[in-house]
């Protein structure tokens, strides 16, 4: 179950999402319709819910399934971060000739890395990042990178059994309608150039790429649910105010001029480094920090999408 080597398949490209709560989020608000191939149909999906006890977010072939770390209580220049702000951890399957592409982003604590790590690489599945993606947060939180190829079900049942030697949640939480965003949500829409969504409370936007990205001569689609869109999200804080985080999904010649658009606005740069081990173009991912007047932000925020190869208004 690897990525390297992935057969070539035809897929329509489509819209972004990001990388946040998957049980939460609607990913169709952010793709266009795209066409399904016979390949899903052989997947047994009820399966994979199964073995992973909850439904997934489905976009075009993708099924996403969402395990935030509703567990921790995470701090950071006095905000208590919400899941979906930061710490949504996920696993997303994309059909592929009878088989799966496995993408997704595990959110653990320090002393969670290695059981977890020891559980995937027994089961097959590749690691192809371990990082942080915040600055002084308490408790530290680390997030690991995973990917693999082949039946789902063996991949998801590999997945389940890794997460388990962490404390990360496997049942999910009851639905229930998200807090009210206390923010002027149509001006940061406007601003941003996207349309936002209401993700537990979190504003939460993904801009695509305009160029495709393939993952071991595998095109990605859609962008947004296999995370790799650009992630912007809003927490409000109250007055206005809101903290914001996420990542910037960038090509090399990008990743300076963003860093200066960011830097120039007071927004901290808090982690560069690859999701993926073998994608075209090759991407960085650029995650950022602040807490500040949410529309300032929005206006920094958009200076520096600017500077990128990005889906506008």
């Amino acid at each position: 179950m690897r990525l390297r080597n992935c057969l070539a398949a035809s897929i329509l490209a489509s819209s972004s999402a990001l990388s946040a709560n998957a049980q939460s989020i609607d990913w169709k608000v952010f793709t266009e319709p795209f066409i399904s191939s016979a390949y899903a149909q052989t997947i047994e999906w009820q399966k994979v819910d199964d073995i992973f006890g909850r439904k997934p977010a489905i976009s075009g072939e993708v099924h996403r399934y969402g395990f935030p770390r509703s567990d921790l209580t995470v701090t950071l220049d006095g905000v208590t971060i919400k899941p979906s702000l930061a710490l949504g951890g996920w696993i997303a399957f994309m059909p592929m000739h009878g088989e799966a592409m496995a993408m997704g982003d595990l959110v653990l604590l320090e002393t969670e890395v290695n059981p977890v790590m020891a559980k995937l690489i027994a089961g097959g599945l590749e690691i192809t990042a371990i990082h942080n993606h915040l600055l002084r947060a308490s408790p530290a939180t680390f997030y690991m990178h995973v990917g693999g190829r082949g039946d789902p079900v063996k991949m998801a049942a590999v997945i389940r059994d890794a997460l388990a030697a962490s404390k990360t949640p496997l049942t999910p939480t009851a639905a229930s309608a998200p807090p009210a965003i206390d923010l002027d949500t149509a001006q940061l829409d406007q601003i941003i150039g996207a349309k936002g969504q209401n993700n537990g409370g979190v504003y939460a936007f993904a801009v695509p790429r305009r160029d495709p990205i393939s993952e071991g001569g595998m095109q990605i689609a859609p962008v947004g649910p296999m995370g790799v869109a650009q992630a912007i999200n809003f927490q409000p804080t109250g007055g206005g105010k809101a903290a914001i985080t996420g990542d910037f999904v960038l090509t090399g010649d990008e990743v300076n001029p963003v860093i200066k658009a960011l830097k120039s606005n007071g927004i901290d740069v808090t982690a560069i480094h690859s999701h993926m081990l073998s994608e075209q173009p090759r991407l960085f991912f650029l995650h950022f920090w602040a807490v500040d007047d949410a529309i300032k932000l929005a206006k920094s925020l958009r200076a520096a999408l600017d500077k990128t190869t990005s889906t506008m208004r």
